[in-house]
């Protein structure tokens, strides 16, 4: 139980009515599911209105209703009402306050880009792990903790989910925890209350302009992720991409960069692609991956960016990472020894993820 006083602490009210000690049992975003003492908010959407179920939330046993419009008429006396503005952004700090911002124990690595964030940000994990240090996986196909795995749903959670993930992932040991951040994500400010510790960006093509109306949204959106960062945090950027400078030119974070061709902090050069593995250098030293195409270059480029930048030691970081195998649907390869061949299995969606395979 939380005190109403304290999940509102940095947040900006616009009215409250009723009581402001209020105690607080859970929070919630769907009014079915609320239970005695609850907090409801009262989330405008794209296909219908919070507002409209602030009377079951009540009835279901809501204490607090966090809304962007206060109802003409008040159910209840027992019940505080609470006016915000810019709603989603204000109720991502209410979360982390009744969660205990979570994420500031822990060390939050975000991965996100058009293609490649699946892939990258599994393989961080799966390597973590191979380094003996416990950590989370927010992902499209799946969440872990630790070896325990978890049903997704989406790229990233709601913003509760989220913050009941993380603070599951650090109770049970995490060190850190690596996650998939999609431009939805960034757009309804699910993550705007997490303190990242760092950020990598991987490519842009056209895809989701169907929510974003144009590339240049798009890409607007993308790079807010960057533009938040604390100081002491990495920005990891693809400077292959067009885009990938314009990506970090407003971070206050600290820069890196990686390329197949031309001067990075983290260079590599292909000298062998094939369907077993790429054989490939990585700032002057020579590797064999299990993780065939160009497209997988780039992905373990980015990996090797992140350990290093994180403070690894590089040779124990390529030994692990020769040993990873491909994230499941992301370019998996099956072998049939009975007429010896192969099949991959792919998960792509988008013009470029499609090209690339």
């Amino acid at each position: 139980m939380k005190r109403l006083n304290d999940i509102l602490n940095g947040v900006s009210v616009k009215k409250l009515i009723g009581n402001k000690d209020q105690l607080v049992s859970e929070v919630y975003l769907d009014s079915r599911k609320v239970k005695s003492g609850g907090l409801f908010f009262a989330v405008k959407g794209l296909l219908t209105d919070g507002h409209l179920y602030i009377n079951n939330a009540i009835e279901k046993g809501a204490k607090v209703i966090i809304c962007e419009k206060i109802p003409d008429e008040l159910l209840s006396e027992d019940v505080t009402y609470v006016q915000i503005e810019n709603f989603k952004y204000q109720m991502a700090k209410i979360v982390g306050n009744f969660y205990d911002h979570p994420d500031k124990s822990i060390k939050l690595i975000g991965v996100t880009g058009t293609n490649g964030k699946t892939t990258i940000a599994t393989l961080l994990y799966n390597l973590m792990m191979k380094m003996g240090i416990k950590s989370g996986l927010l992902s499209t196909i799946e969440n872990k903790i630790g070896e325990r795995t978890l049903k997704s749903t989406h790229t990233t959670p709601d913003v509760i989910n989220l913050n009941k993930l993380i603070k599951n992932m650090r109770e049970d040991g995490c060190e850190y925890i690596f996650m998939e951040v999609s431009s939805h994500a960034i757009d309804q400010d699910r993550i705007s209350d997490l303190d990242f510790d760092g950020a990598i960006f991987t490519n842009l093509t056209h895809d989701h302009l169907d929510s974003h109306g144009t590339f240049a949204e798009y890409l607007k959106t993308k790079k807010k992720f960057f533009d938040n960062l604390k100081n002491d945090a990495f920005a990891l950027t693809n400077i292959d991409d067009r885009n990938g400078k314009v990506m970090v030119q407003n971070s206050k974070a600290r820069i890196f960069t990686y390329s197949l061709k031309q001067m990075a902090d983290y260079k590599g050069k292909i000298l062998q692609n094939s369907i077993l593995g790429l054989q490939l250098k990585i700032n002057g030293k020579e590797v064999f991956f299990k993780l065939p195409g160009e497209f997988n270059a780039y992905n373990l480029l980015a990996i090797y960016g992140t350990f290093s930048t994180l403070g690894f030691d590089e040779t124990e970081i390529l030994i692990k990472m020769s040993e990873l195998e491909s994230a499941t649907g992301r370019f998996e390869i099956i072998f049939n020894p009975e007429n010896s061949k192969y099949a991959i299995c792919d998960y792509a969606h988008t013009p470029d993820a499609l090209k690339n395979i």
